[in-house]
């Protein structure tokens, strides 16, 4: 993706904001040029899917494009068992991540010694499922919506709930509906971005970089403020000058420009420049 839209537009430097799986589709925010600088702040951002989970047999790599490990009868399974099992997946939760993924151990990526045929053991880690929907039930078929914390897999989500029903389930179909701010159906396919390239008109699609830190709070610095940006150097402000006051915050000139995000050291009672773009 990020390979094709840089090829799109004659951009050198551009990254994507979250990977999707092989067989996922949906919102992958690409940023371009200085964009990328806040790549990680996107990544941080909660992700919403909407899930299709059949239950009654599970696979090697959770999803629908893996070998069948296990066959199952799911047929006794009603919505009241289903409902009572999806509680179990709401608010914060441990999870192990599949074997066919792209974390790393020792420099390997998982899914290169699962193809091998080696498995290893996955310390499991907490996620947050901040809000897990039932949006459909037809049997043999779940359809989810979730909203989740970065690091999460729906497909281990699939494979987990599949094993607390004793019937096994894999992940059918996913799509992710929105990436922080960013909703599909604002989406923009490769085919209108192709078309827009060849119109000269595809920077209607750009998005100015300082609106994926909008939870952020703003503060407007001075001349000496931004003379300091521009050297990396300490600005000492009050904190009561900077309204809901966190770790970062978004600094403007006067006039409006976005120069770049402040970090907040309490201890020094400063904020240093942490991304400058004057």
């Amino acid at each position: 993706m990020v390979v094709i839209v840089k090829r799109l537009t004659g951009e050198r430097h551009a990254g994507h904001a979250g990977t999707l799986d092989p067989d996922a589709t949906g919102v992958l925010p690409v940023c371009l040029g200085r964009g990328t600088r806040v790549i990680e702040f996107l990544v941080d951002t909660t992700k919403t899917y909407r899930a299709a989970i059949e239950l009654g047999k599970a696979t090697d790599t959770y999803d629908a494009s893996g070998k069948i490990t296990f066959q199952g009868n799911a047929s006794g399974i009603n919505l009241t068992q289903l409902e009572k099992a999806l509680e179990s997946f709401r608010g914060a939760i441990r999870q192990t991540p599949p074997m066919y993924s792209a974390i790393k151990n020792k420099g390997q990526k998982l899914y290169e010694l699962a193809r091998a045929g080696i498995a290893i053991e996955r310390k499991s880690r907490t996620v947050t499922i901040h809000r897990l929907i039932l949006l459909n039930w037809q049997p043999t078929v779940v359809t989810l919506e979730i909203e989740c914390s970065k690091g999460t897999y729906i497909r281990s989500l699939a494979n987990d709930l599949g094993q607390l029903l004793g019937c096994g389930a894999y992940l059918k179909d996913l799509v992710r509906t929105r990436c922080g701010i960013f909703d599909i159906k604002d989406a923009v396919s490769l085919s209108q971005l192709e078309e827009s390239v060849k119109r000269g008109d595809w920077q209607q699609y750009l998005h100015p970089i300082d609106i994926v830190l909008q939870d952020f709070p703003s503060f407007i610095v001075d001349e000496a403020g931004e003379k300091a940006m521009r050297t990396g150097s300490p600005i000492t402000t009050a904190d009561n000058g900077i309204t809901g006051a966190g770790e970062y915050c978004r600094a403007y000139s006067p006039d409006g420009r976005f120069l770049g995000i402040l970090k907040r050291y309490k201890d020094k009672g400063v904020w240093r420049p942490k991304k400058v773009f004057v």
